[in-house]
């Protein structure tokens, strides 16, 4: 895999160089502001840039803003977002553009090694990946007007897993249930949040767009 880093700090920058080439990856440039990332990424064209929210000069959301603009401008770039905290408004930003190959880990998930590659190589193969806790958060908006809220417990965890970019198969075997039972599942998320099928789209991540929205 061909990546670019772009964090301002120079030891997670540093440290993420060395892990991802000592797993084989290619760092075609490692970055510390949004300007360099954008230049680097027209540049090299790496399969997926590795971003921080905040970045010089302001520290508030150069980073994302940067991400959108690769989102837009090389549609075949995937962009794992890495943020210090759960800002719910850039994840569904992120999300809301072009939903595939794109994630956003908080950067203690970069401590668990296995589960940073994993949303790595999942990024890359063109899935969705957000980080667990980002998901409990949205989750966790709940009223009456919200059709999340109609979901069972049972349900809104599988949705949690999709939203992770688990498909059924991977989601089962999390859960220790069926595959059946995950597709009966996701029809019946399918159908509470009133998404039925439509030539184009992708009723999974409309699902996930559902409680990302606002």
């Amino acid at each position: 895999m061909r990546l670019i880093i772009a964090d301002d700090s120079v030891l997670l920058r540093e440290g993420l160089v060395r892990l991802l080439v000592e797993e084989g990856h290619e760092v075609a440039a490692a970055v510390g502001d949004a300007d360099a990332l954008l230049a680097a990424v027209e540049e090299h064209r790496p399969d997926v840039a590795v971003v921080d929210v905040r970045m010089p000069p302001g520290h508030t959301d150069e980073g994302l803003r940067a991400a959108l603009r690769i989102r837009e401008a090389f549609p075949g770039v995937g962009v794992l977002v890495l943020s210090q905290y759960v800002e719910k408004r850039y994840a569904a930003e992120l999300l809301a553009g072009a939903p595939e190959g794109v994630g956003y880990l908080l950067k203690d998930r970069v401590a668990q090694v296995g589960e940073f590659l994993d949303a790595l190589e999942r990024v890359h193969a063109g899935g969705a990946v957000f980080d667990p806790e980002v998901v409990r958060q949205l989750l966790a908006r709940t009223s009456h007007a919200d059709p999340v809220s109609r979901l069972t417990d049972r349900e809104r965890t599988v949705l949690e897993e999709m939203a992770q970019g688990f498909g059924n198969g991977a989601i089962a075997e999390r859960l220790f249930v069926s595959q059946s039972a995950v597709e009966k599942h996701v029809n019946a998320i399918f159908d509470k949040l009133d998404l039925s099928p439509t030539t184009g789209y992708s009723r999974r991540v409309l699902a996930v767009l559902r409680y990302l929205e606002g």
